[in-house]
């Protein structure tokens, strides 16, 4: 009889009241009780399926607070990864748990189970990058990103390039990388107006191994923002803020308290940046190497702080300083503060003229990169009295400084003739042919590399000097020197002693073979990239000159030049010859019939560009990408 109270009741239902277990077990153990059976009732199917349907499971009855505590007891982040697939709210859920709120109860058994399991968890050290642009950028990716990454090496790198215009990234998706992604140590944020300070907040509170911040047209963060980053991330190395319009002195005097490691800032059009906030910066970060000032509004305060303080600056970018004058740039070289400046890069900078970069020459003595672009006010004189107290100086880069003459670069060349090793001059527009007596003036014999670019002045007379005057060039580019002939590019050829690396002579149109068979006879055994685009004047007999004497070419560009399919035979017949890139864009006599000429030779090739090449149907190209399945060809 004590048996029937165990019975399960499967099998049997019982009319009346329902059993009452509770009522059951209050009678005492020694007395029995028995209930006869009866018939099964009958119930229709449907009303099971209703019942079903209506009934949740009880998972999905349980509030966040309950899962919240289920979940950061999960044993690794596999089990938590796992889980963030079964749902949307699981995902979001999962991602609000922090590193420091999941609890580890491991035993001694347990540690060893793990530790011979291959697929253990990896410590998050922060080698991860993830990047995230347009419509891919949305809140549920970062916390997806957040919780996958927990458990694959953590998140080191973010970076979120504009938004989803619909579901887009906003503050609740930092704040789901802040709490999964504690070992993140770079951010940028390009043109996400959906995120604020309360974004960069989360941040501060949880990656506080943050070692780089970008910013870019996040019109929603303000200095309140860059404070909380400034509290919170000490580590911080690397600043970039650009046309951010909130930002302001603030935010930077708050960086210049809290993050004493700062190595590189960079500021672009920031209309609320300033003296203040910037000489705050400047006087306190000891170990800031890199500066980049851009459209700001600062005046020759600031470049007079950085000429005092900047005394680990080996890197300095000025660019459209509308507010400096002359006397800004003149204190900043005379301060003496700059002894440890490496590069300067000036653009568009009134301040800049013959007085300031000579004070510049005199104050930055281990001065080694100069560029300076669209300064009007630099003339001949102030280039040569630059060039004269910058005896260190192995760079010059002069754009668009129109009352530079052949005279001033003469001169800068006699004084530095024993250190420059690059000199690049683009649309100088005073540089014109002038007859000067070469053999009154000493050779630059450290120079390696001449770039003249859309020089319209610079002709043969020109050209010729250069190659007198210049023996140990390797590189040279003659892009859009259309006045240079045959007769003013062979002194150069023929000149240079160290024998010529790389040359692009696009745009010279008035070049012929004859020039080309003489370069590569007298430098086919160094020369290895040569550029003829647009020199029309080129024909099938470069090619066979280079195909004949060039040894060591790997990069070979005849775009619109008077090549044909006999051409392109000679070339794949030279046996030496093993290019890599070869351009034959808007080469209209180039057809169908060169197919088994370039088949062989994309035995090396690497890159082949057959744009505009009319001649070539679309079926040619195709037969040629399954022939010639390793290299990447334009058409």
């Amino acid at each position: 009889m004590p048996t029937l109270l165990n019975y399960c009741g499967d099998d049997e239902l019982y009319h009346g009241s329902s059993l009452d277990l509770g009522r059951l077990y209050s009678i005492g153990s020694s007395v029995d009780v028995y209930y006869p059976p009866t018939k099964r009732a009958r119930i229709t199917a449907p009303f099971i399926f209703d019942r079903v349907q209506d009934r949740k499971s009880s998972i999905e009855v349980l509030p966040d607070e309950c899962l919240f505590e289920i979940f950061r007891r999960l044993p690794s982040a596999k089990e938590r990864t796992s889980c963030a697939c079964v749902s949307k709210q699981w995902l979001m859920l999962l991602s609000s748990i922090c590193k420091a709120e999941i609890e580890r109860n491991t035993s001694s058994n347990d540690i060893e189970k793990i530790s011979s399991n291959e697929d253990q968890d990896i410590e998050g050290d922060g080698y991860l990058t993830r990047c995230l642009e347009g419509k891919k950028a949305t809140d549920v990716r970062l916390a997806a990103i957040a919780v996958g990454t927990s458990g694959r090496g953590g998140l080191g790198k973010l970076s979120i390039r504009g938004s989803n215009s619909v579901r887009g990234v906003t503050n609740h998706g930092l704040s789901a990388v802040a709490h999964g992604c504690p070992s993140l140590r770079s951010l940028s944020l390009w043109d996400v107006s959906s995120i604020g300070d309360e974004g960069l907040s989360h941040i501060a509170k949880g990656c506080h191994m943050l070692e780089k911040l970008d910013l870019c047209q996040s019109s929603s963060i303000s200095s309140k923002g860059l404070i909380a980053i400034a509290e919170g991330c000490p580590n911080l190395t690397t600043l970039n803020i650009e046309s951010c319009s909130k930002i302001g002195n603030e935010g930077l005097q708050a960086i210049a308290r809290f993050c004493p490691k700062l190595q590189s800032i960079s500021i672009k059009d920031c209309p609320l940046v300033g003296d203040h906030g910037l000489s705050s910066l400047l006087s306190s970060a000891s170990e800031l190497s890199r500066v980049k000032l851009q459209a700001l509004n600062i005046t020759d305060f600031s470049l007079a702080v950085i000429g005092h303080y900047g005394k680990a600056i080996t890197n300095l970018v000025l660019c459209g300083l509308k507010n400096v004058t002359e006397r800004g740039f003149w204190v900043m070289g005379v301060a003496q503060g700059l002894q440890k400046l490496v590069s300067f890069y000036v653009t568009s900078c009134r301040g800049i003229t013959d007085a300031s970069i000579e004070a510049m020459g005199k104050g930055c003595t281990n001065l080694k990169q100069m560029c300076l672009r669209k300064c009007c006010f630099v003339s001949d004189s102030g280039l040569v009295a630059f060039t004269k107290a910058a005896g260190s100086l192995e760079s010059l880069h002069l754009e668009e400084c129109n009352r530079v003459t052949q005279s001033g670069i003469i001169g800068a060349l006699s004084n530095i003739k024993t250190k420059l090793k690059s000199l690049t001059l683009v649309k100088c527009m005073g540089i014109k042919d002038i007859d000067v007596e070469v053999s009154m003036l000493s050779p630059c014999e450290s120079l390696r590399s001449l770039s003249i670019q859309n020089c319209p002045g610079f002709g043969s007379a020109s050209m010729t000097m250069v190659g007198k005057l210049c023996p140990q060039i390797q590189n040279v580019d003659m892009t859009g020197l259309y006045g240079i002939t045959d007769a003013g590019l062979l002194p150069l050829l023929e000149n240079s002693v160290a024998g010529l690396v790389n040359m692009n002579l696009t745009g010279c149109w008035n070049l012929t073979d004859n020039v080309v068979s003489a370069l590569a006879r007298l430098h086919g055994g160094t020369l290895e990239s040569l550029n003829l685009d647009g020199c029309w004047k080129v024909t099938d007999a470069s090619l066979l000159a280079i195909a004949h004497n060039c040894l060591l070419l790997n990069d070979l560009d005849v775009s619109k030049c008077a090549i044909t399919d006999a051409g392109i035979a000679v070339l794949s017949g030279a046996r030496q010859l093993s290019l890599q890139v070869l351009s034959l864009s808007g080469c209209s006599e180039v057809s169908s019939k060169s197919v088994p000429f370039l088949t062989k030779l994309g035995q090396t090739l690497l890159g082949l560009n057959l744009q505009s090449c009319n001649s070539i149907g679309s079926s040619t190209v195709e037969l040629l990408m399954e022939n010639m399945w390793r290299c990447d060809i334009l058409a």
